[in-house]
């Protein structure tokens, strides 16, 4: 099924995306339900949704640095071992506070597993690939949002919401079980690699460490994050990913209190912005490859598209809000979502090409973690506005205005550095077709 063996850890890698975004979305499919159990009001619920990412970027954090430290591998085993063991948990909570503090944990057991996808990618694949397979590793998110609306509907439905969590956390399991068997820190090392697999591998990674003028040397993490680049791009990623949790968190139950759907009509609705994220996702890696291809300008490829699909991803979700029908807010939700993960894997491709190979992970975590306190802030945030005004139109607009100021972030402020070696532009002979 998989000619070489890269393809299949980059199948593993999505199925975690997967199953990771099922938890999150099936909090926000289940809250009428756990609101109600719980006795919950728009702000307690605000705070719930976003205890997830006050361990979440921490461990964005500590995860990208002991990728880099002892290798991605035995960070997703205990990653997702602890991840799995809470995501059940949450199954237990009786009040406010437990399901508070189990989120809270959760959230560092998953924190650690985007920036050490990240490394995984970084070592397994040449950079003429990387784009693409960080779209479509990252494109397990959406479809794991897009399942978990039909799946946790039906199931908190027919059995109650709690049993939703339990199975999550069972394919987590079930998912390491397979990943102990597949996956090597270094390519070298997995003996179903083959010697031409490896060689496409190297030379690829060559060519950008030539680019580098051989830059190759692990860097002390504080110097790692004070890299123009990781700092600017983690600010202007906070206001991506405001965008992000306020459609994650906050729009099924707008969908159920504001447009007056049931949970089950709610949990296929919004598996359709979902899946045109999913697709938003591998089409834009897909296109930054393309445009890297035929410029041979690696930053050029990744600003283009995410500036553009940025803009019209924040215009979209600033005007969602004023719409009246649900067709209409469906419609609009959707196309802003689509360009949302469409211009997603940009981030993690201007990490991958500006920062040397040994010190990726911890690049990638502290822009992660930077960018993810936008999980604290944006449910709390829209909790607050919606319990003060008794209206979401205010949180619709602050959202699309600060996905705006990411764009213009992108835009005026990520460029490549003649004095340091920040983000390479690849001469066109270079382009590896």
């Amino acid at each position: 099924m998989f000619k070489k063996h890269r393809y299949l850890i980059l199948f593993m890698l999505t199925l975690a995306s997967i199953i990771n975004y099922m938890d999150r979305a099936a909090l926000s499919v289940a809250m009428p339900f756990i609101s109600k159990d719980l006795d919950l009001n728009a702000a307690s619920i605000g705070l719930i949704l976003s205890s997830f990412s006050i361990g979440y970027a921490l461990f964005n954090v500590v995860g990208g640095y002991l990728s880099d430290k002892i290798g991605p591998n035995k960070v997703f085993i205990g990653s997702m071992s602890l991840w799995s063991l809470f995501c059940g948990l949450v199954a237990g909570a009786f009040n406010f506070w437990s399901l508070y503090v189990v989120r809270v944990i959760f959230g560092m057991g998953e924190g650690p597993i985007g920036s050490t996808a990240n490394k995984a990618v970084n070592n397994w694949f040449p950079i003429k690939e990387r784009a693409r397979a960080v779209g479509i590793n990252q494109a397990g998110g959406p479809i794991g949002g897009a399942l978990s609306g039909p799946i946790v509907g039906i199931l908190a439905v027919s059995v109650g919401w709690r049993l939703s969590f339990v199975i999550i956390a069972v394919l987590g399991f079930i998912w390491l079980l397979f990943w102990l068997k597949i996956f090597k820190d270094n390519p070298a090392d997995h003996p179903k690699v083959s010697k031409s697999e490896l060689k496409e591998i190297v030379e690829g990674n060559t060519i950008l460490q030539s680019e580098n003028n051989g830059q190759g040397k692990k860097l002390p993490f504080l110097q790692v994050i004070k890299k123009p680049i990781v700092f600017t791009t983690g600010i202007s990623l906070f206001c991506y990913n405001y965008i992000l949790f306020f459609f994650l968190t906050w729009f099924p139950i707008y969908l159920v209190n504001a447009k007056g759907l049931n949970i089950k009509e709610m949990g296929f609705v919004v598996a359709i912005p979902w899946l045109v994220g999913a697709i938003g996702y591998i089409s834009g890696g897909a296109l930054m490859d393309y445009i890297y291809k035929i410029t041979g300008k690696a930053l050029f490829s990744r600003k283009i598209v995410l500036v553009t699909g940025l803009l019209i991803s924040a215009v979209c979700i600033g005007l969602t809000g004023l719409v009246n029908s649900i067709i209409g807010t469906v419609t609009v939700m959707t196309i802003g979502v689509g360009f949302l993960y469409l211009v997603a894997s940009g981030y993690w491709s201007i990490i991958q090409d500006g920062v040397e190979s040994e010190n990726v992970g911890s690049a990638s975590g502290f822009m992660h973690g930077l960018g993810n306190i936008s999980g604290i802030v944006a449910p709390a945030v829209t909790g607050f506005i919606v319990q003060s005004t008794d209206s979401y139109v205010s949180a619709f607009i602050l959202t699309g205005v600060l996905g705006i100021i990411g764009a213009l972030i992108i835009a005026f402020f990520v460029k490549n550095s003649k004095t340091q070696t920040e983000l390479t532009e690849f001469p066109s002979s270079n382009a590896v077709n």
